[in-house]
């Protein structure tokens, strides 16, 4: 089962504010997201591979 995550959520795995993180989603900076049922969702899956992504070498 995909484990989904809110705005709120992925912000603070981030150590970012809800704000920042949605200016990152508006410029394309964040993980992968997308709408369901009218609210901004992140798969965990998406959220993990973007930390790693950070730390690749």
């Amino acid at each position: 089962m995909v484990k989904l995550l809110t705005v709120d959520e992925v912000a603070d795995r981030l150590s970012t504010t809800p704000g920042a993180l949605r200016y990152a989603i508006h410029v394309g900076r964040a993980p992968k997201s997308g709408k369901v049922g009218g609210r901004r969702m992140f798969r965990e899956s998406d959220v993990e591979a973007y930390i790693a992504e950070a730390f690749a070498d």
